[in-house]
């Protein structure tokens, strides 16, 4: 049996909203499909297996790092393509992968990343052109241990890649107060553990500082009214992530 020569690998919980259009855009690209699952229960397993993707089940929750190195142990592919569920690969970034993999210049490739954002794709505020780390040779690099904020950390030089991957982020507000509540507690109780403490003054002055960084510095007045929301949202995302950071040392 022939080595596929790229692995796409993801981990999901709960979605189904998503993995449809997420599997239908590596038709013709993925030779192998890798998800690593945290207890779905929404439909998700039934889509997986509708596309052919291999699931691995997981009871337990080490944080995003340690469950992307599962998938990518899973894998068995020559190249590795690490996407989310909410993130899409157009035609012509498809092409471009199939490109750079035939012609095996380096070991590692940033693809510039294009984030919807309640009703318009951002192309300021920091959000663009967001390079990510997501396609490599297997063995040649793997994920840091983080609980949040993971990365992708590569044993070779990286080079970046033209064409975008797209990634549906936020669909409306709700979400976004969802994944701002989540993000704040893991990231606190990451610090935590690596001995970082605050202040209340200080996560009042980080939030503060969040807001102005990107809606002034980053030029997220250019985004319309989606830049100033999503200013406000890096504000309260960074207070919450110190206030809960302070409460903690409290605590103790």
């Amino acid at each position: 049996m022939s080595v596929p020569q790229l692995s796409v690998i993801l981990i999901t919980f709960n979605e189904a909203h998503n993995l449809a259009d997420c599997l239908t855009s590596l038709q013709g690209l993925a030779d192998e499909i890798v998800i690593v699952d945290n207890g779905s229960r929404d439909g998700t397993l039934d889509i997986a297996a509708q596309f052919g993707a291999r699931v691995v089940r997981t009871d337990d929750w080490p944080g995003f790092g340690p469950q992307k190195n599962r998938a990518l142990d899973a894998a068995t592919g020559e190249w590795v393509l690490s996407i989310d569920a909410d993130e899409r690969v157009t035609p012509e970034l498809a092409d471009e992968i199939r490109a750079v993999i035939a012609g095996n210049a380096a070991a590692a490739y940033e693809i510039p990343r294009l984030s919807w954002y309640c009703g318009r794709f951002m192309r300021h505020s920091g959000w663009y052109p967001d390079p990510v780390l997501r396609l490599f040779q297997r063995g040649r690099a793997r994920f840091s241990d983080d609980l949040v904020h993971e990365r992708l950390l590569p044993q070779d030089a990286v080079r970046r890649l033209q064409n975008h991957l797209l990634h549906y982020s936020f669909m409306n507000f709700s979400q976004v107060l969802e994944k701002v509540d989540r993000y704040s507690t893991a990231s606190a109780q990451q610090m935590f553990a690596r001995g970082r403490r605050a202040t209340l003054l200080g996560a009042v002055v980080r939030g503060l500082w969040a807001f102005v960084r990107t809606y002034v510095l980053r030029r997220g007045f250019l985004d319309g009214p989606q830049g100033f929301a999503l200013a406000v949202s890096n504000a309260q995302g960074t207070y919450y992530r110190y206030l809960k950071l302070w409460l903690l040392g409290r605590s103790t």
